[in-house]
This record gives C-alpha cells, structure tokens and sequence, in this order.
C-alpha cells in the first residue's frame, strides 16, 4: 500500500495511508464520517460554527513543513489520518519480543489489550472538545479563542486517527467501537467518557489552560509510550499526534503565564505587595496568585489520577507484551526486560508516605508518572520567573503526589499540599486553603467577559510575546459570523 510524506486531498478523508488502495476500510470510514460531523455540530465549539477562523492544517509529515495556516470554518476542516513515516526495520523495543520485528499486523493474543488502549486513548479526544464547547463565548481575545479552536480541531483528528486504527485493524469490533466514541459524552450520568479528568467541567479560561498544561501534558506522555508500540501502526500515528499535542502544551503553558504576568504587573502599578491580600489584588480585575495556585493544585492532581495505580499487573502486561513502553524508551539504559529490576514506588506506611522498591515491570506507571512530573516541574519554574521578573514574592509549586487523589495507593488518604496525612476533619477544615472553592469559581467567571475587539485583551490576561504564524497584534484571528 504507498505511503508518502505528502497528504492525498482527493478523498473525503485526507490520508497518507494510501486509502483510495483499501476501498475497505475508505467506505467504512466514509460512513463513519456523516456520524462524526453531527457529533461535531451538536457537541463541538457551540456558537462559532460559521466563523472563519485562521487554523493550521496538516498538509505533510515531513517535520520542516507539515502544515499551512488559512482561514477555514471548522466543519470544513480536513479532518484526516496521518502516520509517521515508516522505518524499515524497526523492531519491538522492549518486552518479551524485544529483537523482533515490529508487527505491522495485530498480533491475535494482543488484540484485545491493543484494542483497549487504542479505544480509551480515542475517547479523550472528543471528550476534551466537549468539556470545551462553551468557551468560545468568553474568549479573552481573538488570539485565545483561535487557540482554543486549533486545540479543539487537532483533538477531533486525534480520533479520527484512532477511529482508523480502529477500522483498518480490529474487524467488526473495531467499526463498533469507533461508533461508540461518538456516543458517549463528557460528564454524562448514562454514558459518561471513560476516564475521571475527561468528565470534569471546564468552566472558564484558566481552567482551560490548566487543562491544557497538566491534562494534555498527560496525553504526551500516554502517546510517547504508545509511539514505542511494537504495533508499528500505533507507533506511526503517535508518533505524528505528538507533532500536534506540542501546541496544546504551548496554548496552557503560555496562558497561564499570561495570566501570572497581567497579575503581577497589576499589583506593581497599584503598589500591592502582597500577594496574599486577595480582595485588593481581585479589584483590580485579575486572578489572584495564591487563587492560582489552587487551580494548579486541583487540575495537577486530577491528571495524576490519569496514570492509574502505581503498581500495575496490566501496565506490566502491556510492556511484557511490547505494546506500550516506557517515555522515551530507547533511550533509557537497561536491558528493556526488566525481568529482575525494581523501581520506588510511593506507599502509605505505618501512617507516614515512603518510598518502597517495586517489581519495576509492575511499577511502569509509576515510572511514567515521574517523568510527568518532572516535565511539569520544568512548566511550573518557567511561570516562576515570570513571578520573579517582576519583583513579586510568590512562587507557584506542585502539590504532593498524595494530595486530593481518586486513583492508586492514595485514593482513600487525606493528604496536604506538603504531602502531611491528616484526619477526614483537618481535611474538611482545610481544603479550601487548597481548592478551589464556589467563591473563587465565581471570582473567576466575573471575569470571564468576550474581548473579541482585535488586538484586545481582557483586563484578566496579558498579550502574546508573538503572534502565531509570525502574525501581528492587531491581526484577526477570528472572523466572526455567529451561527
């Protein structure tokens, strides 16, 4: 079946993958396709559905230009199934077939553990598209709400890239379950979406970014591990969702920023030292750091829950089988087997939280996790600098990985920020200091007025260094023609 670096156009379903070769599997997604449309209609941005907005399109693999930038309505949007290139040769890196070729079929005793990953990793895409749909009738500006779109776009090609490996590989179940993705929805009590952050309301914008940095940063990390897949094809089409996912990092990470940096330059010109002092720093019509603060705590911990339990007989299986590795794989020096390694875990003993030494093999999430957590680090020091460039004293850290957990070996502790265990009473009694309360999401969403004026920003957020594609100010990222 030909493969290119370029994107065929002539299809319905743009692709790389050769399609009009595999009537197959082109006519089944051709039918799939009116289905995901109405699910887009019904459930995508609510509102700007006729706007014509200025979005990057993938047009080829190749690194240096992959995509092109030009105003498109989003229901236009070529959505389409894109796979890195294949290395001829590649093998299974890691597991009990470590050596082999890598398989470009489903291997028969993997199917069902590969259709399960490959199915939960679709279903956040639509879910993140529905918890966002609302927000483009509060965007801070043209540029955020541009931003917000190319996110929700690159999420609904997220699952088409699913939904194919999906068709392609998996039969009649595979078609079934693609069906499936569409009919679930984000917070549904009948047909909720499978995993606990992916059901959460994202009700304003700096949820949104939250979101973006801790929640998507997760997805990086998920699709780095399946991009070591020794089944080439969901290594290929990680490999290039990967390319796409930078940006949600960069909309989260920067607009967070933003937001620190209209804050503390507030408080310089209104001469507020204290970043503390809550209600002078909110009249001046920004967020609050140490407000902040507790929506990192809150969004940090929910993506946490994401990588389930630390000590894992599935994510074991996984890499014993060479299905899902570990974050940047070859690169780790080991033997790959992990047959005799251990790995520390993070445990609840004796009443007080220890590092215990686990199978490795068993403790692959937790290995996972710390790599996550080590890349947020590095996010959450550059929003530090911000803080400090401007002469404010505060700094924004990352909870312990104990605190306010559904999920793993500390889903019935009550822990602190600073990882203390406490009483289900001192929790009660604190956990507002940690949390976001009602009050402080109703503080936020006062501050959630559209600024849709180009080259404007709400008071609440600061302006972008740069523009997107090289992009003035004042440039209009946003037609707006509302539906």
């Amino acid at each position: 079946m030909p493969e290119t670096t370029h994107v065929d156009y002539s299809t319905k379903i743009p692709n790389n993958v050769g399609l009009m070769d595999d009537q197959r599997v082109l006519k089944a997604l051709e039918q799939w396709h009116p289905g995901y449309i109405d699910w887009w209609m019904t459930m995508g941005p609510e509102g700007f559905q006729t706007s014509d907005v200025y979005l990057r399109t993938a047009v080829s693999i190749d690194p240096k230009g992959w995509a092109k930038f030009d105003y498109v309505k989003m229901p236009d949007y070529r959505w389409g199934i894109l796979l890195a290139p294949r290395h001829d040769g590649r093998q299974v890196n890691f597991g009990a077939h470590k050596g082999e070729p890598a398989w470009q079929e489903v291997p028969g005793e993997y199917r069902a553990m590969l259709r399960r990953l490959i199915v939960v990793q679709g279903d956040t895409e639509p879910a993140s598209v529905e918890q966002q749909r609302f927000l483009g009738k509060t965007a801070p500006s043209l540029y955020d709400m541009r931003n917000l779109f190319q996110v929700n776009v690159e999420e609904g090609r997220h699952l088409w890239a699913m939904v194919y490996l999906l068709h392609k590989y998996f039969g009649k179940d595979g078609r079934e379950e693609a069906d499936e993705l569409l009919n679930r929805r984000s917070g549904d009590d009948d047909k909720p979406r499978m995993l606990g952050a992916f059901n959460e309301e994202t009700p304003d914008w700096l949820s949104f970014f939250m979101f973006t940095f801790f929640t998507d940063r997760d997805g990086k990390m998920q699709l780095e591990s399946l991009a070591q897949s020794g089944f080439d094809p969901l290594s290929r089409t990680c490999r290039f969702m990967l390319t796409e996912e930078a940006h949600h990092m960069f909309v989260g990470e920067t607009g967070v920023g933003r937001a620190i940096e209209s804050t503390c330059l507030a408080m310089k010109a209104a001469g507020i030292e204290d970043p503390n002092d809550i209600e002078a720093v909110r009249r001046l019509g920004v967020i609050d750091l140490p407000t902040m603060q507790k929506k990192a705590n809150l969004h940090f911990s929910l993506s946490l829950d994401l990588f389930g339990s630390e000590v894992s007989t599935n994510a074991a299986n996984y890499y014993n089988s060479g299905v899902k590795g570990r974050f940047q794989e070859t690169r780790i020096d080991d033997d790959h087997q992990l047959t005799n390694a251990v790995y520390p875990v993070s445990k609840l003993v004796d009443g007080r939280i220890k590092m215990v030494d686990e199978p490795a093999l068993t403790a692959i999430n937790m290995r996972l996790r710390d790599d996550y957590v080590a890349d947020c680090s590095k996010g959450v020091e550059r929003w530090n600098k911000v803080i400090e460039k401007a002469g404010v004293n505060f700094r924004l850290k990352l909870p312990h990985v104990a605190f306010h957990r559904h999920i793993g070996e500390f889903q019935n502790v009550k822990a602190s920020p600073d990882g203390e265990v406490l009483s289900d009473g001192d929790w009660s009694k604190r956990k507002d200091q940690w949390l976001p309360s009602k009050a402080d999401g109703d503080f936020i969403q006062s501050l959630m007025a559209p600024c849709w004026e180009r080259g404007k920003f709400a008071s609440w957020i600061a302006p972008p260094k740069v523009g997107i594609d090289n992009k003035g100010g004042d440039f209009e990222y946003v037609k707006i023609h509302q539906a």
